[in-house]
């Protein structure tokens, strides 16, 4: 949120206002999104990482994510 200053520490705790769903989880179960969101952001080009035809994400140290910072914002 516009107001939060929080420290790695409070990020890694996600002590966030919001949520962060990811591709695999049950609020995000369908992987196939991720094809969506590398298009749009250019991510192969822009960060190196490329997508499997499983959809894993290679280095395999990599992760993606949906951030919604609003404060109504919940997990179903």
């Amino acid at each position: 949120a516009a107001d939060e200053n929080l420290s790695i520490e409070d990020i890694i705790a996600e002590k966030y206002q919001g949520i962060r769903p990811a591709a695999g989880y049950p609020a995000q179960p369908d992987h196939t999104e991720k094809d969506t969101l590398f298009k749009l952001l250019d991510a192969e080009r822009l960060t190196g990482i490329q997508l499997t035809e499983s959809r894993a994400m290679m280095p395999g140290s990599s992760v993606s994510g949906l951030y919604f910072g609003h404060a109504d914002s919940h997990y179903f």
